[in-house]
C-alpha cells in the first residue's frame, strides 16, 4: 500500500490542549498520512489552518527533530526572533533540544497547508514558550503540567 487513497485518510480537527488552550485552535485541521500509511518511526501530517487560524501554541520539542513545508498559501513563522513570512515552497527546520519556541499563524483570508514531517520520540516534552504549560507523552499517553512540574488545572 505505498499509495495513500486521500479520500480515505480521516480529517483530524481540535487539539489535545487543555481549556483554554484548545480553542485556540479552531480552523485548525490535518491529515495524518504517516499514520494512514503504516509509518511508525516517523510522523508526516498535512495541516491546514483557515483564515486566520493558529497551528499551536508557539512550542519548541525536546526529543523531537522537526520539519515544515509550506505547500499552498502564506502564513507566518513565529519565533523568539521575530516572524518570517512563508509562502508556498518554503521550508523551515527545528532541530530537538532547541529551546526556540514556534509557531504557524495564517493572517490571511485564504487557508494555508503545510507539511509536518517529525521523529517520534517513545518520551517527548514539549515546552509551551508563552504560557505556563509543558507536554510530557510517553507510551501513547499525555499529561500536562505547568513548567515547574506540578499538574497543570488551567491558566495561572
Amino acid at each position: 500500500m505505498p499509495v495513500l487513497d486521500m479520500s480515505k485518510v480521516p480529517v483530524k480537527a481540535g487539539s489535545i490542549y487543555p481549556a483554554p488552550y484548545a480553542e485556540l485552535m479552531a480552523g485548525r485541521s490535518s491529515l495524518r498520512l504517516g499514520e494512514a500509511g503504516g509509518l511508525t518511526q516517523f510522523g508526516v501530517n498535512l495541516v491546514t489552518l483557515q483564515a486566520r487560524a493558529l497551528s499551536s501554541l508557539r512550542h519548541w520539542h525536546l526529543a523531537e527533530d522537526e520539519f515544515v513545508m509550506i505547500t499552498s498559501g502564506e502564513c507566518v513563522l513565529l519565533q523568539d526572533a521575530g516572524e518570517t513570512l512563508m509562502r508556498a515552497g518554503d521550508c523551515a527546520a527545528f532541530p530537538a533540544n532547541s529551546p526556540d519556541g514556534h509557531q504557524f499563524i495564517n493572517r490571511t483570508d485564504q487557508p494555508v497547508s503545510f507539511l509536518v514531517v517529525g521523529s517520534k520520540a517513545k518520551r517527548e516534552v514539549v515546552t509551551y514558550s508563552d504560557v505556563d504549560l509543558v507536554l510530557t507523552t510517553e507510551a501513547g499517553q499525555a499529561s500536562f503540567t505547568y513548567k515547574d512540574g506540578s499538574p497543570f488545572a488551567g491558566p495561572r
